[in-house]
C-alpha cells in the first residue's frame, strides 16, 4: 500500500512537472518570437516567415530606434520616474502598514483607517476627478503627475501590514524594554526583519512605473516628457515610414514596421527582465506571508 502510494505520488509530480514545463515554455513562445523578428530583416518579417529564429539577421531596427533621440530621453524619464515612484511607494508603505498592523487596543483608529484605505480600493472618482485634481495643484508637466497619484498603493499596504502583523511580538517587547520607540523600532526591527515583502512591494512597483503608460499621454503637456512606455505606444501607433527621409531609403530593405516594433517592445521589457530574477527568491515568500494573517 505505501509503495503504491508512492509510485502514484511520483507520477503526480511529474506529470505536474511536464504541465508546468510545458506552460512556461508557452509563455515563453511569444517574446522568443518577438525578439526572432526583431533582429530579421524586413522582408522575412513582411512576409511572415519568422517563427521562433531570425531570418536574415541584423540588428538594424535596433540601430533604427536606438538612433532617435526621443527614444533615449524617454528612457531618462522613465528611470526618473521609476526611481521616484519606488521610492516614495516604499516610504508611505512602510510608514502606513506600521501602525495599521497595531492591535486595536494600541492604536485606536485602526480600523477606520484601515476601512478608508479599504474603500478606495473599492471605489475611486475617476479618470476626469483625477486629472482635475493634478491640474489644480499644478503638476501637469512634471514628473511629479506621474508619481504623486500612485503614491499610496493600498494592495501593499495591505501586503505588507499584514506581514508586519504575524513578526513575533516578543521583538516589539524586547525592543521597547530596551528604551526604543516606534521610530528606532521601525527601521531597526520591523525593516530588516521584513526583507521579503519588502523586495516583493518593490517589484511590484517597478513593474507599474516602468510598463505604465496612459498616465504620460494625458498628464504630460509635451511629446519630449513622455516616459518610455508612452512615448512607444505613440510610436507604434502614429509611425509612418513613408516619411522617411530619402537618404534613409535604403534602410526599407532591413527595416519595416513590424520589426521596429519588435524592437521596441523588446527594449521596452528587457529592464523588468534583467531585475525580475533578482527579486523572484523574495516573491513567493512575500506573497504568501502577506495575504495571511492570524
Amino acid at each position: 500500500m505505501i509503495q503504491q502510494n508512492s509510485i502514484s505520488r511520483r507520477l503526480f509530480v511529474g506529470a505536474n512537472a511536464v504541465f508546468l514545463a510545458a506552460l512556461s515554455i508557452l509563455c515563453i513562445f511569444p517574446l522568443v518570437h518577438v525578439l526572432a523578428v526583431s533582429f530579421s530583416s524586413s522582408s522575412a518579417a513582411t512576409a511572415g516567415q519568422v517563427g521562433l529564429w531570425p531570418v536574415q539577421f541584423t540588428t538594424e531596427s535596433y540601430s533604427f530606434v536606438i538612433a532617435e533621440p526621443a527614444f533615449l530621453r524617454s528612457i531618462g524619464v522613465s528611470l526618473q520616474r521609476v526611481l521616484l515612484g519606488v521610492t516614495l511607494n516604499m516610504l508611505l508603505g512602510v510608514l502606513l502598514a506600521y501602525p495599521l498592523a497595531k492591535e486595536a487596543r494600541e492604536f485606536r483608529w485602526r480600523t477606520f483607517y484601515v476601512w478608508i484605505f479599504v474603500f478606495t480600493m473599492l471605489f475611486s472618482g475617476g479618470l476626469i476627478p483625477s486629472y482635475i485634481v493634478v491640474q489644480q495643484t499644478g503638476l501637469t508637466g512634471s514628473i511629479w503627475a506621474l508619481v504623486v497619484p500612485s503614491a499610496v498603493n493600498v494592495f501593499n499596504v495591505i501586503l505588507m501590514l499584514n506581514f508586519i502583523r504575524g513578526i513575533p511580538k516578543e521583538l516589539f517587547e524586547a525592543s521597547y524594554i530596551d528604551g526604543a520607540g516606534h521610530w528606532t523600532t521601525l527601521w531597526r526591527i520591523v525593516v530588516p526583519v521584513s526583507g521579503p515583502v519588502i523586495a516583493t512591494v518593490t517589484l511590484f512597483a517597478i513593474v507599474y512605473h516602468w510598463n505604465e503608460w496612459f498616465n504620460g499621454l494625458i498628464y504630460m503637456d509635451r511629446p519630449e516628457k513622455y516616459p518610455l512606455q508612452s512615448y512607444l505606444q505613440t510610436i507604434i501607433v502614429q509611425k509612418n515610414f513613408s516619411e522617411i527621409a530619402s537618404q534613409d531609403l535604403s534602410l526599407l530593405g532591413q527595416v519595416s514596421d513590424r520589426t521596429v516594433k519588435a524592437a521596441q517592445i523588446f527594449l521596452g521589457s528587457l529592464p523588468i527582465l534583467c531585475v525580475y530574477p533578482f527579486l523572484q527568491g523574495y516573491f513567493m515568500t512575500g506573497i504568501v506571508m502577506g495575504s495571511v494573517k492570524e
